[in-house]
């Protein structure tokens, strides 16, 4: 059985499962979709729904974001180099079950690939954080997700790929 979810990134990165290093047969498939600002998202969202609480005898508008997951399979995961609270900013109309990684707090790496592993933002946390909401789903053996914890080693920071600085999740 193929999984499939939805993974929103401001910045472009490789798909968890299609990422080098992270080629163990999930059974999960990912569509990756590039947010240029989940503010305009917001706003825009918000705007529909003021119209219709102004507006209760006429037809519904259906934010953009809303209308475009509503056919699409699977849990979303936002990713983000800044704080949750920022992707977060969608998740009322999101019309599926939402997962959001940021870098909330301080950081304490000395590499690029330790930052986000300490933010669990890294490929390996998000292939986690995925295998995780399909586990609590029911769409994936409950197992999976502490596999990949051993098998990525996520809890040893200094584990992570050094990174650069252009947002790869490598």
């Amino acid at each position: 059985m193929l999984c499939r979810f939805r993974r929103f990134s401001r910045r472009r990165r490789r798909a968890p499962s299609r990422a080098p290093g992270r080629r163990t047969n999930w059974g999960v498939g990912a569509d990756v979709w590039s947010v240029t600002s989940w503010t305009e998202l917001r706003r825009e969202a918000l705007a529909a729904d003021a119209w219709n609480l102004t507006h209760p005898g006429r037809p519904r508008k259906i934010p953009y974001v809303t209308r475009r997951l509503a056919t699409e399979p699977g849990p979303v995961t936002a990713v983000s180099d800044w704080m949750r609270s920022v992707p977060d900013q969608i998740a009322p109309f999101v019309p599926a079950p939402w997962s959001s990684l940021g870098t909330d707090g301080f950081g304490h790496s000395d590499t690029r690939g330790a930052l986000r592993r300490h933010f669990h933002i890294d490929g390996p946390s998000i292939v986690l954080r995925v295998l995780t909401q399909l586990a609590d789903r029911g769409e994936l053996d409950a197992c999976a997700p502490g596999k990949a914890v051993e098998l990525y080693r996520l809890h040893e920071i200094t584990a992570a790929a050094p990174g650069n600085t252009e947002g790869s999740a490598e």
